[in-house]
């Protein structure tokens, strides 16, 4: 596995990221995991996008580092990542990264609810009254 990412295969960066934030078989480690995740996001490989988008979310925050997790949200969701597309919805309710916009957030649950995503159809229930406005 560690061959094949050092290759530059995006979906053995992938779980090489994933094994050091979850310290599955490796030592955990936070740049590593970002590390690997951020190579595999730049190849398209949207699992690693959302993942990188969460990782980064966990981190200090700040008005830069908020675009840059909504980007990473918004790639993996025009893929047609579910979690990734309730993801930036959530981000385009809350204004974190990009203007706080209900309709755009609305348009990316709805997709992520067509998907199956239940906590997605939660909250478009929940904020069924601020939609029909």
């Amino acid at each position: 596995l560690a061959k094949s990412a050092t290759q530059g295969h995006a979906g053995a960066q992938y779980f090489v990221g994933l094994s050091y934030a979850y310290g599955l078989g490796v030592a955990e480690s936070e740049a590593k995991a970002a590390e690997w995740l951020r190579k595999a996001a730049e190849q398209g490989q949207a699992d690693a996008q959302n993942l990188l988008g969460l990782f980064l979310g966990m981190a200090e925050r700040s008005p830069e580092k908020d675009a840059e997790i909504a980007k990473w949200f918004r790639k993996a969701a025009e893929q047609g990542h579910s979690e990734a597309q309730f993801n930036y919805g959530v981000a385009c309710i809350g204004g974190v990264g990009v203007p706080l916009n209900i309709g755009e957030a609305v348009k990316w649950l709805r997709k992520a609810a067509a998907q199956g995503n239940d906590a997605a159809q939660e909250l478009l229930n929940t904020i069924k009254d601020k939609i029909d406005q």
